[in-house]
């Protein structure tokens, strides 16, 4: 049996499109680029901040990201206001995490969202009691795909990668699972298509939360 599971955060136990959309729409905006549409902001999102303005940038005709530096300063400052704007975790999702929390399952968090919005956002929705271990993306730590998050999670856990589940709804995701030797699992009720989540790896792909137990 497993003894901890690493969720994604962003289009995995949340759903956090409206913020990003809001803040970075008012990001780049002031640039005169946008706004784009949640299912737009669906494939800019996942890995990191700075690549979210430059895939907006990009879409709006900035090739050469002229606009990058200012665009990038104002989502950080405007994403401090909004990061919370419509989030609400995704149907399931509670009752997944009480019956691990039951199992003595071990809970965590690894996203490419910055480590502070990362934590206002877990401790929002679910209070500062639920997981054991919550990293967003650090200075000094490489982003997913990267492994790195993951390995940083099972040290300070004292766990190794045949111990846990890895959980997300990208990619990305599915990269950083497998490159971390962890059992991985596709979310499809999240950003991305299950077809992008097999083509990356994923050992399993689950239609609503509750399957997961089925892993342990």
């Amino acid at each position: 049996m497993k003894k901890a599971v690493v969720f994604d955060l962003d289009g995995t136990l949340t759903d956090t499109i409206a913020s990003i959309k809001i803040s970075a729409d008012k990001a780049v905006g002031k640039y005169g680029f946008g706004p784009f549409s949640e299912e737009q902001y669906k494939y800019f999102v996942g890995d990191g901040a700075a690549t979210l303005i430059e895939r907006c940038l990009e879409a709006g005709g900035d090739k050469e990201q002229k606009y990058f530096e200012g665009a990038f300063k104002e989502y950080q400052k405007v994403f401090e206001e909004y990061c919370m704007y419509k989030v609400e975790p995704y149907a399931g999702i509670r009752e997944l995490l009480a019956a691990l929390k039951e199992r003595g399952i071990r809970l965590a968090v690894l996203s490419n969202k910055p480590h502070e919005r990362t934590k206002e956002v877990i401790c929002t929705i679910f209070g500062d009691e639920c997981f054991d271990e919550v990293r967003g993306q650090m200075d000094g730590v490489p982003k997913k795909p990267s492994p790195e998050g993951v390995f940083k999670i099972l040290e300070e856990l004292s766990l190794n990668a045949e111990d846990i589940l890895y959980m997300g709804d990208t990619g990305t995701d599915m990269q950083t699972g497998k490159s971390a030797g962890a059992f991985t699992i596709g979310a499809l009720w999240g950003f991305r298509q299950k077809e992008e989540l097999i083509e990356n790896g994923a050992d399993a792909i689950i239609e609503n939360p509750l399957q997961l137990i089925d892993y342990l």
